[in-house]
């Protein structure tokens, strides 16, 4: 069938298997343009596979580092003329692309916060790798059932404390208007540190160890964000902020945990992105095209897979210790946060509405950034094609009902 994005709200109904299939693809071809990670971890489990960061991930260690990977994720395939999801199609082509380069390359669909899956997952590393020595935790769900009590919670995107009024923009019709969101309820903000925060990510570390599945010397990272002065009441001091502050609690006790084997966790605070979990932000896709516009101009901007090499190059796999802050997170956010591209976005913020949006901002990279999302608008792909759309994946077979 021809494949058309069908737009709703902050995401694509439809995805392009030739388009995600490009989009990989190019990512891999960054990794190798970049050479090798030759300190890297080589036997990773990346928990939320197959979008954004941990789609890069997974790139980077098997294309940088030649590691055996087993993803996570939580995906679509086609059903009744519908399309598959983006991440499926990404997985499908990206162990498409391991195999044929001679790297193991294993993946496992369903919902990542079950008991069920987390074994599933133990007894596939168990057959096939014996141990692995990385754990990459990039989930992001709107919600989550917990596997023990079967409580389903829902998260929030609200301030805490005070109603949150500023501007924010409709990326497909490019206006902007003002916002208010009211205050999130303590019962909220329990909720979302429930499911966002890092009580899942020490579940899936215990069963691994409980499980004698991590090698000597295994790290283990998870992604947050932080982000400026302008998203502060909305992001890092809501109720997604506390969940943030609740991952990176997690992270210091993990460390305590992995003393044992002689491991470590870390929080890494990566820079803002147009993700699937960003675009539904208010406030922070009008960030977005202003930073974009800000960092473009300095030569600064990175997207997902830069991003994720330089991390993997120069902070987590030096020759001496992994780089971090005071507060012992590796700092991604570094060039985004610099003091003159934050002055910049500042002063743009002052001047942006609908009207001028076009020129101070990018928001035509945030559109393309986006329908890249969803395999769209990629180069070398002929969108005018008959595609098949029953794509599999080749360590889940059947697909096609």
């Amino acid at each position: 069938m021809v494949i058309e994005p069908k737009i709703r709200g902050f995401i694509c109904l439809t995805a392009h298997p030739a388009g995600c299939r490009g989009n990989v693809k190019d990512q891999i071809d960054y990794v190798l343009s970049k050479g090798k990670v030759t300190t890297g971890k080589k036997r990773v489990l990346v928990i939320g596979a197959s979008t954004g960061f941990g789609l890069a991930s997974r790139i980077v260690s098997a294309f940088g580092s030649d590691a055996a990977t087993i993803g996570v994720m939580f995906e679509k395939k086609s059903d009744n003329g519908r399309t598959a999801t983006s991440g499926w199609y990404n997985t499908a082509a990206f162990e498409e692309f391991a195999g044929a380069n001679g790297l193991y390359a294993k993946s496992i669909n369903g919902d990542a916060f079950s008991d069920e899956v987390r074994n599933e997952t133990l007894d596939l590393i168990a057959k096939d790798l014996g141990q692995i020595d990385m754990v990459i935790y990039s989930v992001a769900s709107p919600r989550r059932m917990h596997p023990k009590t079967g409580v389903v919670y829902k998260s929030v995107l609200k301030p805490i404390g005070k109603e949150f009024q500023s501007i924010t923009l409709d990326v497909h019709s490019g206006k902007i208007s003002d916002i208010t969101i009211e205050p999130a309820v303590e019962q909220e903000v329990e909720d979302t540190v429930n499911v966002m925060g890092g009580e899942d990510w020490s579940l899936w570390i215990a069963a691994l160890l409980e499980r004698k599945l991590l090698a000597p010397g295994a790290v283990t990272i998870a992604y947050s964000y932080i982000g400026p002065k302008i998203t502060e009441s909305m992001y890092r001091q809501g109720s997604i902020g506390r969940a943030k502050d609740h991952l990176e609690n997690t992270a210091k006790q993990l460390s305590q945990q992995l003393q044992a084997i002689g491991g470590n966790a870390y929080v890494s605070v990566n820079k803002a992105l147009v993700t699937q979990s960003s675009s539904a932000i208010p406030v922070i896709p009008l960030y977005i095209t202003l930073l974009y516009k800000s960092m473009k101009t300095a030569g600064l901007h990175e997207g997902c897979i830069e991003q994720i090499y330089r991390m993997y190059k120069d902070r987590l796999f030096t020759n001496s210790s992994v780089v971090c802050d005071a507060a012992g997170r590796i700092r991604m956010d570094d060039w985004e946060l610099q003091e003159a591209v934050q002055a910049d976005v500042q002063e743009r913020w002052t001047r942006v509405n609908t009207t001028t949006l076009p020129e101070i901002g990018d928001i035509n990279g945030y559109r393309y950034e986006f329908m890249r999302l969803f395999g769209f608008g990629v180069t070398g792909v002929d969108y005018q094609e008959d595609v098949r759309i029953d794509v599999e994946i080749p360590s889940i077979p059947c697909v096609a009902e």
